[in-house]
């Protein structure tokens, strides 16, 4: 039995995959800043305070061999300028170098680092078509933020931090949802629920997903399976899907009409702009995919979850929240 620690673990990501992980016969310890409620019996918990450079981290690993680094500074709307960065880097960067180098020093065999896909950027390279194209592992990262640069850089930190024993792994997801979504997500199925007339069924983006589920099986795949070790993967659940196609089915799931009509997509992006929703429109309607070929051929993994599935589980835990 390997004993696993995991940072970050009462997040979105972290409550998804501490049953899996206890489900596949590892020990698990939580490294938490304080003390949490209702987690799953059996877990190991650890007091370290807060993520930073001077973060102790010796009693948090004694024994461990795995660690799962899922803890960051998330990313908030609007953020910018020199304050966010700083913050974003004391965390995401610092944080995650000094949790490395403490790892390497224990003996920790393998650490697997969340990332995220804006470590690489906000689109893939525009083909022929005039379309963007996805993003691979190849694609040259070129972050658009503050996150996105200090996840980048967690991502060197790490490679730097863990020195020739220890292995390392970097997830890079997009979009993440499944019950109990918050942010841009949670809006749009807000939206699918009031089965109000939408003007979005112009749109012709390409979103790739992963549901939450399917995500935390990665991670349980990736912390053992030697294809994964030095290596920067993109994930997804399959197809990216369009905005209208994405409410069709989440209204579908509702058992609600989807009353979808044709605006330009320019005048929405006008609108969006005018009402100072710039951002919120791209994140929501913009073009992002990825390509994970590299994750599922070097790991042979196939999500356990189809879209339709995680979309009908993210829709029956909107329904048992009342939301």
């Amino acid at each position: 039995m390997t004993r696993v620690l995991v940072t970050g673990a009462t997040g979105f990501v972290g409550r998804a995959l501490l049953p899996r992980l206890l489900d596949g016969g590892h020990r698990v310890r939580v490294a938490l800043r304080r003390p949490a409620a209702a987690l799953p019996a059996g877990i190991e918990e650890v007091m370290v305070g807060e993520l930073g450079p001077a973060t102790d981290w010796s009693a948090a690993l004694a024994g461990v061999d795995r660690v799962v680094h899922l803890a960051a500074r998330v990313h908030v709307m609007g953020e910018a300028g020199p304050e966010a960065t700083a913050l974003y880097r004391r965390t995401n960067v610092d944080g995650t170098r000094r949790l490395a180098e403490a790892a390497a020093a224990a003996g920790v065999r393998r650490f697997l680092l969340m990332s995220s896909v804006k470590a690489v950027g906000e689109a893939g390279p525009v083909g022929k078509d005039g379309r963007p194209g996805p993003l691979t592992e190849a694609t040259p990262p070129a972050p658009a933020d503050p996150y996105g640069r200090s996840k980048l850089e967690a991502e060197a930190a790490l490679a730097q931090a863990a020195g020739p024993a220890m292995d390392w792994v970097v997830l890079r997801p997009p979009l993440v949802y499944g019950p109990g979504v918050g942010a841009n997500f949670h809006k749009l199925l807000r939206l699918a629920r009031s089965g109000l007339p939408l003007p979005l069924a112009a749109l012709d983006n390409r979103r790739s997903l992963v549901f939450v589920g399917n995500l935390a099986d990665a991670v349980c795949r990736a912390i053992d399976h030697p294809g994964a070790a030095h290596r920067v993967f993109l994930i997804h659940d399959g197809p990216a899907l369009a905005v209208p196609e994405l409410i069709r089915r989440l209204a579908f799931h509702f058992g609600r009409p989807a009353r979808l009509f044709a605006v330009p997509p320019a005048v929405l992006r006008l609108a969006a702009g005018a009402l100072g929703a710039s951002a919120a429109f791209q994140r929501l309607c913009g073009s992002l995919e990825v390509d994970d070929s590299a994750f599922r051929g070097a790991l042979g993994w196939v999500p356990p979850v189809t879209v339709d599935q995680g979309l009908k589980a993210t829709v029956d835990g909107v329904r048992e929240q009342r939301l």
